[in-house]
């Protein structure tokens, strides 16, 4: 899949952070992208070019949301960004709401596109990558039940691709698990609470963390994800400032 021109890509979460960069950059690369968010926006001409960015105001977690734009532009490429924001406090500080923000909105989203990807199905060779987070290795004790909700979005991405391999559909499930991305809107108030939870400035914890995931290593490296051979394709990667890892 190195020649994106062909493939349209459909990207859900598409107007800010992550999502925002990962649309521009496959645009870039020649991909015909279509940008789905829940509030309007507008997107860049690609610098080059060579490839378009539709944008698309819709509510990603209504399952038919997800089967009306899959009939409609047939992706080659699904990339799940979308995501709430969690609520930054201690466990004991949290509502069931607050809690539960993460499975109602990351979780529903990603459960309701992995299966409208195997019920129509997308065509052999497609490819689908779900944004989770880093935080579903190790846990985030400052911000409720995210960190479980982005495990089970690695679970059920896991889960489709074994019913797409049982099936012989052709489709590469992938997760993709981001550390710490201070420039996003997640990111941002989650390195704060983390900061002031160590009692450390703000610069000084950063640094301690190493290379960050910014936007655009985030773009970069889902381009060459979905460019790489899907036999060589892993169910699940780590991103950090450095790059994608591969995941045991």
């Amino acid at each position: 899949m190195s020649d994106l021109s062909g493939k349209t890509t459909i990207v859900v979460g598409a107007s800010r952070g992550l999502g925002r960069a990962i649309a521009t950059t496959l645009a870039e690369a020649g991909a015909p992208v279509v940008g789905v968010s829940r509030t309007a926006a507008a997107f860049p001409e690609p610098a080059n070019g060579s490839g378009t960015i539709r944008a698309e105001m819709a509510d990603a977690g209504d399952g038919r949301v997800a089967r009306d734009l899959i009939d409609r532009y047939e992706p080659g490429v699904v990339v799940l960004v979308a995501g709430a924001s969690p609520h930054m406090v201690p466990l004991q500080e949290q509502t069931w709401e607050t809690f539960s923000v993460n499975w109602e909105t990351d979780v529903r989203v990603a459960f309701h596109w992995l299966r409208e990807a195997l019920l129509k199905p997308l065509r052999p060779d497609s490819r689908v990558v779900v944004i989770s987070s880093g935080a579903a290795l190790n846990g985030s004790p400052l911000s409720g039940g995210y960190a479980g909700a982005k495990a089970t979005q690695r679970f059920i991405t896991g889960y489709a691709q074994d019913e797409a391999t049982r099936a012989g559909l052709g489709i590469t499930f992938t997760a993709v698990l981001p550390r710490f991305a201070p420039q996003t809107g997640v990111g941002a108030p989650a390195v704060k609470a983390y900061a002031a939870r160590a009692g450390e400035p703000l610069d000084e914890y950063l640094r301690q963390m190493g290379p960050l995931v910014t936007p655009e290593i985030a773009g970069t490296a889902l381009v060459e994800l979905v460019r790489a051979d899907a036999a060589t394709v892993a169910p699940g990667y780590v991103l950090t400032g450095t790059g994608l890892q591969e995941l045991p």
